[in-house]
């Protein structure tokens, strides 16, 4: 009888935690945007042996991601997405091979995939408009890398970084909405250069800061 007794109050009790939960939660745990995104890097790189710096590409791409709330105001998303960014060297100095002291060269181009974590804070000054900041983690991995026709192979090294975040959704229906979003990336990567081809022995190695602003607009749905 005991056994039946506890185990009745402790089925309503969870029944009723559950009810009240149901009743005053007020808001979606799930959203899922579908966001264009511009890639724009602030590059910036110290380039040895040949000195100069670096130029990267600006991309637009489209990305996916998946927001997750623990309560009305926390919540935590992970974007998804690839890039592909043409890179070279600027001013850099080829007089010891033969070459002038202003170069241009060409390192072909790599892809970027970087998945980025982070914890979001969201207000509500109306039902229908949730600014939202947020900070978090990002590991880039490059890969297909093509040196181009000057160089013989380029090398850049996976590398994390801190990620900033600052946004605003804005209902259109219930369960849509649209999305303005910005992060900064603080993404710093050693690249090692191989152009060997243009004198032997020649290594190029570069820390490279690519420090990226990726600039969102989308749609979005939420349950």
């Amino acid at each position: 009888m005991k056994k039946l007794f506890f185990a009745t109050a402790a089925c309503l009790l969870f029944g009723l935690g559950v009810s009240q939960a149901q009743e005053t939660r007020d808001f979606d745990r799930w959203q899922i945007r579908l966001r264009g995104v511009g890639v724009v890097p602030i590059e910036n790189a110290d380039v040895s042996t040949i000195g100069g710096n670096v130029a990267i590409s600006s991309q637009l791409i489209p990305e996916l991601d998946f927001t997750y709330f623990f309560n009305k105001n926390i919540a935590a998303e992970l974007i998804l997405g690839t890039t592909k960014h043409k890179v070279s060297t600027t001013n850099s100095d080829l007089s010891a091979i033969g070459g002038s002291t202003n170069n241009k060269i060409d390192l072909g181009s790599v892809w970027l995939l970087p998945p980025t974590l982070t914890v979001q804070y969201h207000f509500h000054p109306t039902p229908s408009i949730k600014p939202y900041i947020g900070v978090g983690a990002n590991y880039t991995i490059f890969y297909n890398e093509n040196a181009g026709n000057t160089v013989k192979n380029v090398q850049y090294d996976n590398a994390f970084g801190l990620a900033t975040q600052l946004g605003v959704d804005i209902s259109i229906s219930k369960n849509l909405f649209v999305n303005l979003d910005v992060k900064h990336i603080l993404l710093k990567t050693d690249v090692n250069v191989d152009a060997s081809n243009l004198a032997t022995g020649l290594n190029i190695p570069a820390k490279v800061n690519i420090n990226p602003f990726l600039l969102g607009f989308g749609v979005g749905v939420k349950f």
